[in-house]
């Protein structure tokens, strides 16, 4: 162990590798809380050079990798096992801006940047980059790309995946893949990208990224909506999609108890809404154009669906710091769970026609097997992905509901699975859903994954017990 320590330490600095428990503690456990792990060490390279250099080393040595960038993740996914074999590689001190392209409308970045200082770097140069998550002050692009994350403007500009033209890779045995490119167009064998973005660090390292660029958004017009129920939801996306086309950039439904727990833990929060609905949606429009007249356009719009029942009431901002305090309330909707305490959280998608038969189903079979569950659920309903959490009201009565987690899963995983969903709709795995999604995925998908983990990394060093389920037996 001190050898491979040593090693690390001349490759990177003594300053950057980190292997006493103190100095070790915060890459050790998750963000939740749910996950706690062991290291050898935790070495934060500062180059792309040093990160391969890092990774042949350890491989020589046969000692599993785990990377890790924000340790904002939700799945456990960039989080060691206990058993103290890994070492942990921080991507943090690799922030560096490498490129900026207006003309192509593209920009390169190394993987430890944060969400916030790459769209800080498209602004600079009057783009955009649309990615957009509540933990993008610390969240890291890399991590976003090894999720595939999604965030609240996938119905306009699609996920992670959706936003990355090229990638620099380094692979299990510390070679480097260069594969950055700004083309939009490459049509010369296997889109290798692609293998790499959503795979939660078992096939290789994200190192940098080129990334797509957008026009910077110089017009926004934003609402808080009530509507009747979820059925009429989806059909006010529909009829906002059919007026407003491309505009509508963001449609996040909340349930009347994500809302609460907001307003109970949240300090300077308030309903924008004199009632109390059970459902309503965050609605955004956004244009180019700093003359575009998207208040007027939202008002007539939402009037129109009002007189259709779509929508009961609605608050429009009338200003940016009114549009900031409606979007902080769904923001927080997170972190006022994790001050309430411990749920079981589901990150599941369906089409999204299905979702209110989904919302439907799911709470009553639930009820039926838990009288008093309290079910928090929120998203992004313009792309089918919601966050559907579970836990009971009184806090003495949530260690032995919780302690059924199984149970409650295979009831809302089940039926996502028949509505034709997925279990996993943006966060991933990891370790939470790695045997959970056997049940869902065929054996023949299972066994595609597997021979591409294999081809790739051969001695299974990358970020292990992670994403694919273990090997019957084993």
């Amino acid at each position: 162990m001190s050898v491979l320590v040593d090693t690390l330490r001349t490759l990177v600095g003594p300053a950057h590798v980190l292997a006493t428990d103190a100095d070790m503690a915060p890459f050790l456990t998750d963000w939740r809380g749910r996950y706690h792990g062991a290291a050898q060490a935790v070495v934060r390279p500062g180059s792309t050079a040093e990160l391969a250099a890092v990774v042949a080393a350890c491989a020589a040595a046969g000692v599993p990798m785990v990377p890790q960038g924000g340790n904002t993740g939700l799945c456990g996914g960039a989080t060691p096992l206990g058993d103290g074999a890994s070492v942990v590689i921080g991507l943090g001190r690799m922030s560096r801006v490498r490129q900026v392209d207006a003309d192509n409308n593209t920009l390169c970045v190394e993987a430890g940047c944060t969400l916030a200082a790459v769209q800080a770097a498209a602004d600079g140069c009057g783009r955009l980059f649309p990615l957009a998550l509540a933990s993008e002050g610390s969240c890291t692009i890399g991590g976003n790309l090894s999720t595939n994350a999604g965030g609240v403007q996938v119905l306009r500009y699609g996920n992670a995946r959706d936003l990355v033209l090229g990638l620099e890779v380094v692979l299990p045995d510390g070679r480097i893949w260069d594969g950055l490119r700004g083309l939009r167009k490459d049509n010369t064998g296997y889109d290798l990208k692609h293998l790499f973005v959503g795979a939660e660090g078992t096939l290789g390292i994200i190192s940098a990224a080129v990334l797509k660029l957008f026009p910077e958004i110089r017009s926004r017009a934003t609402a808080w909506v009530a509507v009747p129920d979820p059925q009429a939801a989806v059909r006010l996306l529909s009829h906002m999609r059919a007026q407003c086309g491309e505009r509508v950039s963001a449609f996040e439904i909340v349930g009347k108890a994500a809302l609460e727990l907001v307003r109970k833990h949240i300090p300077g929060t308030r309903d924008p809404l004199s009632g109390r609905a059970d459902w309503t949606v965050l609605v955004e429009l956004t244009d180019p154009s700093a003359e575009a007249a998207l208040a007027a356009q939202l008002e007539g719009v939402l009037a129109a669906a009002s007189a259709e029942g779509l929508v009961a009431d609605a608050a429009i901002a009338a200003s940016e710091a009114q549009a900031k305090a409606l979007w902080a309330l769904r923001e927080n909707i997170s972190e006022a769970q994790r001050i309430e305490g411990i749920s079981i959280k589901h990150d599941v998608s369906v089409p999204v026609s299905a979702i209110p038969a989904f919302l439907e189903r799911a709470g009553e079979a639930l009820s039926r097997h838990w009288p008093g569950v309290r079910v928090v659920a929120f998203g992004h309903i313009g792309d089918g992905n919601l966050h559907y959490n579970l836990s009971m009201s009184s806090a003495a009565d949530n260690p032995g509901f919780i302690a059924r987690t199984p149970e409650l899963n295979r009831i809302v995983h089940d039926l996502v699975h028949e509505l034709g969903g997925s279990i996993s709709a943006e966060h991933g795995l990891g370790q939470l859903k790695r045997e959970e999604i056997a049940r869902y995925k065929s054996p023949v998908e299972i066994e595609l994954m597997r021979s591409i983990k294999h081809a790739l990394d051969p001695m299974g060093l990358m970020n292990p017990a992670k994403v694919l389920p273990a090997m019957p037996g084993l």
